[in-house]
């Protein structure tokens, strides 16, 4: 016969009594004996926390990423998967080539000692600069006939780590086509706390072949013996990073751009009504949640952003235009060796009407749908979407001990196959400013690929895209974090 549960437990004063007594029995357990149910129910605890391999890194910027602590308890799989999240922000900081999780018994049965093995990069960089002027390698290569006079030439100075504070040093010196000099200097944080950080920095730039205009989705260029264009800017950047993956950010600039007689006849809009010369006040707000496996190629995690930028803050101010960013990305590992990727982006800006030197669309960096890459669409606001499968070839970590420079004897590399689909929209309220082709319709893209992952953050892209216009073309691109 089943039982009958609350004619079991009774009602009325039995039941208070009954309650009264567990109470009585419990209280002991609850009152006083919490650190027993711990141990029972975690049944490691993290004891001494070691660093090895940071000869010239400070151990409080590699305490900053560890969210495991002397004292905390956690089960088997729980400190794996602490250990390996912990891991992951280490080498997100790109201060290290390598870096191991190890665990070693405590001084007792359940106490576990974990020690952190890194190989610091080479921090001291020095580089011989031979690059392109143009905006990515396929231009250069399809549209300006392998010109080898757009080049730029020169040197790169990069000291990161300079303090062992995660700072940096940057200097750069460029000649030839678009002779440019940039200086930079940044600390991450400059509190106790280790929240708050800095960048402050400088460039100045001048061009003989400036892209005057965008016509039929094409920049048009115009070349002289003589200086075209100039620009000087400085900014302040001040961060704020409350959590883990949490990043507030404050960039305050000044900007001076001139340009000759000539190119204001060209475009007239060019810095607006005929203007040569363009100066302002820049300030822009940034908030950021990353959280990703890898901040240069990730698998798996998400990243989101929002960005309010305000150009002219001052009457005196020859330009005012305001621009709201957004974008979201999911990254899902499907099994083992099989990832998938899709996000979005928009830009809102106003007002519609924009001087040229503002009015930046899609094909500037990675604000493009793959199977455009050749073109340069303008535009005041925009959506994009982009989405990927990759498939692992291999992956492998190999040290090489006949090279007698250990920052550079462990070469890891990684081979993916990918494919992808992307799908676009920009709209132009002056499309007759440009005779765009391509604005103000829905862009689609598709193609396959290959990527190449190495250390120091190099990755190297083969790719063919086609697009809607039913062009296809083959695609390299080659990314690196020096």
């Amino acid at each position: 016969m089943p039982v009958n549960h609350l004619k079991l437990f009774g009602s009325g004063r039995y039941t208070n009594t009954l309650l009264f007594f567990l109470v009585l029995l419990l209280s002991p357990v609850v009152g006083h004996g919490q650190s027993e149910v711990d141990s029972l129910l975690y049944p490691l605890k993290v004891g001494q926390i070691y660093f090895e391999g940071n000869e010239r890194t400070r151990p409080s910027i590699i305490r900053r990423e560890m969210a495991i602590a002397t004292g905390d308890r956690f089960d088997s799989l729980g400190l794996a998967h602490a250990l390996e999240i912990d891991q992951r922000k280490i080498i997100n900081t790109n201060l290290f080539v390598t870096v191991d999780m190890l665990t070693n018994p405590g001084q007792d049965s359940t106490t576990i000692d974990i020690t952190v093995v890194m190989k610091e990069r080479w921090y001291f960089i020095f580089l011989p600069i031979f690059q392109l002027a143009d905006r990515n390698f396929n231009e250069w290569w399809y549209d300006r006939n392998r010109d080898i006079r757009r080049t730029i030439y020169g040197s790169y100075f990069s000291y990161g780590n300079l303090t062992g504070r995660a700072d940096k040093l940057k200097l750069l010196a460029e000649f030839g086509f678009i002779p440019k000099f940039d200086v930079t200097y940044s600390l991450p944080y400059i509190d106790k706390a280790q929240k708050t950080g800095i960048t402050v920095g400088a460039s100045y730039s001048i061009n003989k072949t400036t892209a005057y205009r965008t016509w039929n989705d094409k920049l048009s260029y115009f070349n002289s013996e003589d200086i075209n264009k100039r620009r000087f800017y400085t900014f302040i950047n001040l961060t704020r990073r409350n959590k883990f993956y949490s990043y507030h950010s404050l960039d305050l600039r000044w900007s001076n751009t001139s340009i000759s007689d000539t190119i204001a006849r060209l475009n007239p809009n060019y810095l607006d009504r005929n203007n040569n010369q363009q100066r302002y006040f820049q300030l822009t707000y940034s908030f950021a949640f990353d959280k990703r496996d890898n901040v240069q190629y990730p698998l798996r995690g998400q990243s989101w952003g929002v960005q309010f930028s305000k150009i002219g803050l001052l009457p005196s101010d020859q330009v005012n235009t305001a621009y709201l960013y957004g974008s979201y990305r999911k990254y899902i590992p499907l099994s083992p060796r099989w990832f998938a990727n899709t996000g979005v982006k928009a830009r809102l800006s106003f007002p519609k009407s924009q001087p040229y030197l503002q009015r930046t669309g899609l094909g500037y960096r990675n604000d493009l749908v793959r199977g455009y890459e050749l073109y340069v669409i303008d535009g005041q606001d925009y959506g994009l979407w982009k989405n990927e499968i990759k498939f692992k070839l291999f992956s492998w970590r190999k040290q090489f001990d006949w090279i007698p420079i250990r920052q550079f004897n462990t070469i890891p590399i990684a081979v993916y196959l990918n494919t992808f689909a992307d799908a676009g929209y920009i709209r132009n309220t002056k499309p007759e400013l440009s005779n765009t082709q391509l604005g103000n319709q829905l862009l689609l893209g598709t193609g396959t690929g290959v990527d190449i992952v190495t250390f120091y953050n190099i990755v190297a892209k083969f790719t063919y895209s086609y697009n809607r216009q039913r062009e296809g073309r083959f695609f390299f691109n080659l990314t690196r974090d020096f």
